[in-house]
């Protein structure tokens, strides 16, 4: 990281913590336990004889002192966007973890995403208590419901202010950290003392600088479930092709994990890495090469990929970019290939984006979802604001949100995750430049 790409990892707060914590097991977490951006020792050391301290993030855990006093705090939750596994697990935690850990036993539930705060849309407000929400983690969606859509960032305001909401705990992808942003700082320019916590949430797993996002590795372990139908599909007839389409506008890491997963692969095409369909290092020659040696093969694309062929350009700026349907373009075209050649195929084309995303979360997002929340209410309660709570190096740390809505993450595919896919696959390169 050179100088002009250093982040900014100060974390906001509404005061000095003033209250004792009644949390007296384990360890408390001072602020001054940072987590390293870079653990590579020649960056850490080039830092240092520039007379710069290292990029780190702060920690996320219990304080010794907390902010607000737990039997007047009352908490909101809303969930926006698209739904991922483990929605409900996170709610669920947030509400167990206020209230049996901290003591707070008021928390609302904002129904519809921030439509719910929002007094013309006439949603019902939910008080959330454990009984409500004891076994809501075995069930996909979430109980909240959601929606899409700016809305009025005054409105949301106050509504906060109205209810007398002292931390709201966001959950959701892209759009929604921006729109978290905008609320964390018209509550800053109010200055009202309401805590904007976000936990992110996306299956694409594309957010800046959170190394995992949870519902990821569910929705790799559904896609692995479609591309092992796809490779029976495709092996149980002469020159069979199983083409599966997931999830991935602008980032390819699950096409690409779920590629690692189930070796049966043979070409995994992801948005970050072009390919042409015609010529000699085109997708069609290829394809047709692995049929004539194998027989069968199976193609994994990731939806955002060939983009090029609808005029259509993915922006990874934009919250959800307009995309032409790539499973059903190539479904047509491969078919229509191997017609002009008289060369016949059957090929089968699944799509199962929509299984994905609504199913309940597996036993690692279970997991990961309880950790998420527990250290997004550790935060709220000791007066931490404007910051999202992420993984890093296996750590689980406070990122501002103003650094995380800089931009999204994609696939590196001069990185280690591209290559070992290369590897697995044995595809080549099909791009004729």
């Amino acid at each position: 990281m050179t100088a002009a790409e250093r982040i900014e990892t100060r974390i906001p707060t509404l005061g000095r913590p003033t209250i004792e914590s009644r949390i007296r097991y384990g360890k408390h977490v001072p602020d001054q336990e940072r987590i390293l951006y870079s653990i590579s020792l020649p960056e850490v050391t080039a830092t240092f004889q520039r007379g710069q301290e290292p990029v780190s993030f702060e920690q996320a855990g219990p304080r010794r002192q907390i902010y607000f006093d737990p039997s007047k705090v009352k908490a909101a939750i809303v969930t926006c966007g698209g739904l991922c596994p483990g929605i409900n697990d996170v709610i669920r935690a947030i509400v167990l973890e206020l209230n049996y850990i901290y003591g707070v036993h008021n928390t609302l539930g904002i129904k519809y995403g921030l439509q719910g705060f929002i007094p013309e849309y006439g949603h019902e407000i939910l008080e959330l208590t454990p009984a409500q929400v004891t076994d809501i983690h075995t069930k996909g969606g979430t109980i909240l419901g959601s929606s899409r859509g700016r809305q009025d960032i005054d409105k949301v305001c106050d509504a906060l202010e109205r209810s007398n909401v002292n931390i709201l705990f966001m959950i959701g992808g892209d759009g929604t950290l921006k729109s978290a942003e905008l609320v964390f700082r018209e509550i800053t320019r109010r200055d009202q003392k309401i805590a904007v916590v976000a936990i992110p949430k996306t299956i694409d797993n594309d957010i800046h600088l959170v190394e995992k996002s949870f519902g990821f590795d569910t929705a790799v372990e559904e896609a692995t479930r479609a591309i092992r139908s796809a490779h029976a599909e495709a092996n149980g007839v002469a020159n069979g092709i199983g083409l599966v389409k997931l999830m991935g506008r602008c980032s390819g890491f699950i096409a690409a994990s779920a590629t690692l997963a189930m070796k049966d692969v043979n070409f995994c095409l992801v948005p970050e890495v072009d390919f042409d369909l015609e010529g000699e290092r085109g997708l069609f020659r290829a394809l047709r090469d692995r049929l004539l040696t194998r027989h069968h093969a199976v193609i994994v694309v990731a939806e955002g990929v060939g983009q090029k062929f609808f005029d259509l350009i993915c922006h990874p700026q934009k919250d959800n970019p307009e995309l032409g349907d790539i499973g059903k373009f190539l479904q047509k075209k491969i078919q229509d290939y191997f017609h002009s050649i008289a060369m016949p195929v059957s090929l089968k084309y699944i799509d199962p984006s929509y299984q994905i995303r609504s199913v309940p979360a597996n036993s690692n997002d279970h997991i990961y979802c309880g950790f998420l929340a527990q250290n997004a209410v550790h935060a709220g309660m000791a007066g931490k604001t404007g910051l999202v709570i992420g993984a890093w190096h296996n750590r689980f740390v406070h990122i501002p949100l103003a650094e995380v809505i800089q931009r999204r993450e994609t696939l590196d595919p001069d990185g280690p995750i591209w290559r070992s896919v290369l590897e697995s696959t044995g595809q080549p390169v099909m791009k004729n430049d």
